[in-house]
């Protein structure tokens, strides 16, 4: 059943357009070679991925701070998988990733004509949780920042998702109303239930087959919001 008397669409953009897993590994894969780091890049990214999602939870609670963020989550894995790095090393990987991330930019299924057909009749809005200095590059280096009439960043907001604050600066910014709104995203918790929690309708993009709340509506390929909106 479609969305009824919706005009805005919100969309997160890592893991829900931008599919940052396949872009992260193939930043990681370069900047070992770049940095000479002898470590087996597969067997790092099989214990990253988990350590990076725990220490962005962290962020997202504002229990560690964005510097912290990026030095912890590649200590512990070279700690876990028992290579040892320094400090140095540490930090370089750190500069050298945000860097080249977003030269990387492969998308999910079916990004372009979903925005393509969305574009048509709705406004198109991003809300992130990345960090400023890179989500920008992403857009623009993966060619959809024209789909977007706004942007809001939670560094540019001053909170994060899911605290209701940033769902409402990224509404005024939008000069639009929760009733006329929809988000969508692949955090539960950060997307949905902070979108759901000011009242506005959501679309759970889920490519990991989580038990839900049976009254949200999901996905599991962009083309199937034609089913809502």
């Amino acid at each position: 059943m479609k969305f009824e008397g919706i005009t805005d669409v919100f969309f997160d953009l890592d893991h829900t357009l931008w599919d940052f897993d396949k872009n992260s590994a193939l930043t990681f894969k370069k900047i070992f070679k770049i940095n000479n780091v002898k470590a087996d890049v597969d067997h790092f990214l099989t214990h990253y991925e988990p350590i990076n999602l725990k220490y962005w939870r962290l962020y997202r609670n504002n229990e560690i701070n964005k510097t912290d963020l990026r030095y912890e989550r590649l200590s512990e894995t070279f700690k876990l998988i028992n290579f040892k790095a320094e400090d140095e090393l540490i930090h370089k990987l750190s500069e050298d990733y945000i860097t080249h991330l977003s030269t990387f930019n492969h998308l999910f299924e079916n990004t372009f004509e979903i925005l393509d057909y969305l574009s048509l009749n709705y406004n198109l809005h991003i809300i992130t949780n990345g960090f400023n200095e890179v989500q920008y590059k992403k857009m623009s280096h993966s060619k959809i920042d024209h789909y977007f009439k706004t942007i809001t960043n939670s560094e540019i907001a001053g909170v994060k998702k899911p605290n209701p604050e940033i769902f409402n600066f990224a509404l005024n910014l939008a000069n639009t109303t929760v009733n006329k709104s929809v988000m969508i995203g692949d955090s539960y918790e950060a997307d949905i239930l902070g979108a759901k929690n000011i009242g506005m309708d959501v679309v759970f993009f889920d490519l990991r087959n989580m038990t839900v709340d049976a009254n949200i509506r999901q996905i599991n390929n962009l083309i199937q919001l034609k089913n809502f909106l």
